[in-house]
């Protein structure tokens, strides 16, 4: 069983920001990831759609074979992962915004969100931030048009520069000292991002604590491969499309179309 892949899915191409983290700390895994591009985003999605999408990725996934699956979407986790954990007999990892560590660590006593929607208004969203955030000024922002420019290819574009000083502005005139990002889209930005903040400001993402989560618990279930073989990484969309994952993920990795 440790040989068989870990499955990672995404409301599209984000989530293979976490799938890097994975695949850093875990090199000798194998690995399947699913872009439901077709259905970017998920965050304005009713939570009944989103629950629905979910089930339809776990289940290919399992299909598929995998031991543990990665829920690489802030939507998703947090509108569907505790129905999923109820309804298959598999480990799930989620992804969360890290409100905890900004709230622990700000020292203006101001933090940022940029997430989705459907991040936002959910009800773990909204549980961890009031267990950690009490006198602490937080700026939401929902990062419209933000996971649609990424999809079509537009990270580098004008439109997007534009977008992302409109959405900082409140967020700079608070002076928070922290930028939690709430969607796993959202790492590709850091290098836009960190030119429009002011030099203080950190910027947090869940990644790294997401990959070492999966090892905990592939340790915990005794799966890890240890075995010191080249994994198999497969990436499918389901768009007809696969340029704009590929740039993302770089030359070296094949992404195939697949219908679902």
């Amino acid at each position: 069983m440790s040989k068989q892949p870990i499955g990672i899915f995404d409301s599209g191409v984000g989530g293979t920001s976490i799938w890097k983290e994975i695949n850093t700390l875990l090199p000798q895994e194998n690995s399947i990831y699913l872009a439901d591009s077709i259905n970017a985003p998920y965050g304005p999605k009713g939570k009944d759609k989103i629950i629905a999408l979910s089930i339809k990725n776990t289940e290919l996934l399992l299909e598929k074979n995998c031991k543990i699956i990665v829920v690489a979407c802030n939507t998703a986790t947090t509108n569907a992962i505790s129905i999923l954990r109820e309804k298959y007999n598999v480990p799930f990892i989620g992804i969360e915004p890290a409100i905890k560590p900004a709230a622990l660590n700000t020292e203006t006593r101001a933090i940022g969100i940029l997430a989705t929607k459907g991040t936002l208004s959910s009800a773990l969203f909204h549980n961890t931030s009031t267990l950690y955030t009490n006198g602490i000024t937080i700026v939401e922002q929902i990062g419209e048009g933000i996971v649609q420019l990424i999809e079509n290819g537009k990270l580098e574009s004008k439109e997007m520069k534009t977008l992302l000083k409109s959405y900082l502005k409140p967020m700079i005139e608070a002076n928070i000292d922290y930028l939690v990002l709430g969607c796993t889209h959202y790492p590709y930005l850091i290098p836009k991002l960190t030119k429009l903040l002011p030099k203080h400001v950190k910027i947090i993402d869940s990644g790294l604590a997401v990959a070492k989560q999966t090892k905990a618990v592939l340790k915990q279930h005794n799966v890890l491969n240890t075995e010191l073989l080249k994994p198999e990484n497969k990436f499918y969309i389901n768009l007809k499309t696969t340029e704009v994952m590929e740039s993302l993920l770089g030359k070296t990795f094949n992404v195939d179309y697949l219908k679902f």
